[in-house]
C-alpha cells in the first residue's frame, strides 16, 4: 500500500497498526527492505495496514514525525507513534514490534 501524505490521517485514525516504511527509490538500504515490507504486508494483512511512504513524492508527514534517515519504520495505532526502527534491519526486528503492538 502507497502511505502519502493524503490518506496518512485516515489510515492513522483506523484504530488499525499501521506500519510506515519511509523510503525513497534511490536508497540502497531501503530496497533492500522492499521484498520484507511487502511480505509482512501479506502475512499481517487484516491485522495491520503496512505500507511505504515515499519520500520524495511526500514529505509532511516525514517533517511532523521528525523523520531524519531512511529507511525508517513509524508504528502508529490509534493516532499515535508507539514504535520506530532505523535503519535495514531483519525481518524478525519488525515483526516483534508489530506484535508488540498488535
Amino acid at each position: 500500500m502507497q502511505i502519502t501524505d493524503a490518506n496518512a490521517k485516515e489510515l492513522f485514525a483506523s484504530g488499525k497498526l499501521v506500519v510506515v516504511d519511509f523510503w525513497a527509490t534511490w536508497c540502497g538500504p531501503c530496497q533492500h527492505m522492499g521484498p520484507i515490507v511487502e511480505q509482512l504486508a501479506t502475512e499481517y494483512e487484516g491485522r495491520a495496514v503496512i505500507g511505504k511512504y515515499n519520500v520524495d513524492e511526500n514529505e509532511e508527514l516525514a517533517a511532523q514525525i521528525g523523520v531524519r534517515n531512511i529507511p525508517t519504520f513509524i508504528f502508529v495505532k490509534d493516532n499515535a507513534v508507539v514504535g520506530k526502527v532505523v535503519g535495514a534491519v531483519g525481518k524478525a526486528a519488525l515483526q516483534a514490534e508489530i506484535e508488540k503492538n498488535l
